[in-house]
């Protein structure tokens, strides 16, 4: 740091540090001219000794001198050591930063390394003119690596506003059609509202002209029961009653009449209105799943007419007793007391029972060469299955999820058991997803690498033996 005996002096009453920029006021005392304001003009005195500043004060001439020295005194301080106000003399190797010699001998830099200032100064020198022999090609790589990075940037948001403006467009599409079918379904409830408000209206028209009569006659009769004698009463019945007899007077108009309701039936829109949307946008939703077609030549399994579900059928075992020398559909008991399995599906030198599950590949078309595919698997209750494309794909078997990819297999962590798996296949990008198809949650996702075309669905199942598959494996089409 500066000398006590004048950093006082270089120090600016209103912030504290070194002079930038000094002015002296009339009074004699020093500021810097950025303070004035803050600590002047605002009330017109020397904060110091109180003494009346001009208006003109913020226009006073810098002060060379002062400026100079709190010039030097900035650099002096800056080679002193903050702490210990001894002169920075050593490079501390371990924590690069300057040091003084109490730092050298203090705990903080126990065991460290230290070198003398120019000499540090001089490694350093020659370590950085050894990497400027190299640093003008690294130079040019990164520019060269900037230019891509920024052409790879712009081709991003690009992109991205490219997809904006698709997802805008298809769900403008999907809006588009709500409304549509917004609009005709509340025409139709306005009209079948109509039709049953018309019908009620009319029905309760008739109530109330029905009770109006009643209570029309109501009073009659009371005044006709109020007349004292018998021809008076006659008389007063028979002007008003036009010709009406009693009974028919007093029959019930009640029964004739009922409520007309539960009229506003909005079938099946009352309580499957979004299910029934939903179907009916599947037919204006593009692109659709891929409708692919199951194939296989295999007498182990069972294909529907259109390729979409397969079974596997019944595995029979192959046995041949070599004591007997006769074939059996099971193990048996001769008598030497041995049981050998000679064949199992056309393996003649097996000596053991065979394994009762086999696993079976399930080509299928069509086949995928570019662009983005989605196809919708039905693995129903089935113990095991492969699904993705070959050499890539997510395999359940023994409850558990594991991802193939080269021979790399990666347990998933996946609570759930569903039964629709949803592929999601990008040729351009070569990535593979797998999603829960009923929520369309994200399983899993790969990279495929490098990997050469064309592309098909991988479909795999194991083939039980002297076991019905009530499990078909389908391919889900909406």
């Amino acid at each position: 740091m500066a000398s006590g005996s004048y950093s006082e002096d270089l120090t600016c009453p209103v912030c504290h540090t070194f002079f930038t920029d000094p002015v002296n006021l009339p009074c004699g005392h020093a500021f810097c001219r950025g303070c004035i304001p803050d600590g002047v003009s605002s009330q017109l005195y020397c904060p110091q000794c109180g003494e009346a500043v001009p208006p003109e004060g913020g226009c006073l001439p810098t002060s060379l001198i002062l400026k100079s020295l709190s010039e030097k005194a900035k650099a002096e301080a800056a080679e002193m050591c903050p702490e210990h106000e001894e002169k920075l003399k050593l490079f501390c190797v371990t924590d690069q930063q300057l040091a003084c010699i109490i730092c050298r001998d203090g705990e903080k830099h126990e065991g460290h390394k230290f070198k003398p200032i120019k000499e540090a100064v001089a490694s350093l020198r020659q370590e950085l003119e050894k990497g400027m022999e190299n640093f003008s090609v690294d130079i040019l790589a990164t520019e060269s690596l900037a230019k891509s990075q920024g052409e790879e940037l712009t081709k991003t948001k690009a992109k991205s506003q490219q997809l904006t403006a698709q997802i805008q467009r298809e769900f403008k599409e999907m809006h588009d059609f709500l409304r549509k079918r917004e609009k005709e379904i509340k025409k139709e409830l306005k009209y079948k509202e109509e039709e049953a408000v018309e019908k009620m209206s009319n029905n309760l028209n008739a109530i109330e002209q029905a009770l109006s009569e009643s209570r029309e006659l109501e009073q009659k009769l009371k005044s006709v029961l109020k007349t004292g004698d018998a021809g008076s009463l006659l008389k007063s019945w028979s002007e008003g009653s036009s010709k009406m007899t009693p009974e028919d007077a007093l029959r019930s108009r009640a029964k004739g009449l009922q409520v007309v309701n539960d009229s506003l039936c909005f079938d099946p829109y009352e309580s499957h209105l979004q299910f029934f949307m939903w179907k009916e946008m599947l037919q204006v939703i593009k692109p659709r799943e891929e409708l692919l077609s199951l194939q296989s030549n295999s007498s182990d399994i069972t294909l529907s007419e259109d390729g979409q579900s397969l079974f596997a059928n019944i595995k029979q075992l192959a046995v041949y007793c070599s004591s007997c020398g006769v074939n059996y559909d099971r193990p048996h008991n001769c008598m030497s007391g041995q049981i050998r399995i000679h064949s199992f599906q056309g393996y003649q030198t097996a000596t053991t029972i065979p394994s009762s599950e086999a696993e079976l590949v399930i080509h299928t078309n069509p086949q995928f060469t570019s662009g983005q595919h989605y196809w919708e698997i039905d693995v129903g209750h089935r113990v095991f299955w492969k699904l993705g494309i070959e050499d890539n794909f997510l395999k359940y078997e023994s409850q558990k999820y594991v991802t193939c990819s080269k021979n790399v297999s990666t347990v998933l962590e996946f609570g759930d058991v569903p039964r629709k798996i949803g592929i999601y296949l990008n040729c351009t990008s070569k990535m593979l997803s797998f999603y829960d198809a009923d929520s369309m949650r994200l399983i899993h996702t790969m990279s495929l690498g490098s990997i050469s075309m064309p592309l098909s669905a991988y479909v795999a199942i194991h083939i039980r033996s002297q076991a019905p598959d009530r499990n078909p494996l389908t391919v889900c089409r909406y």
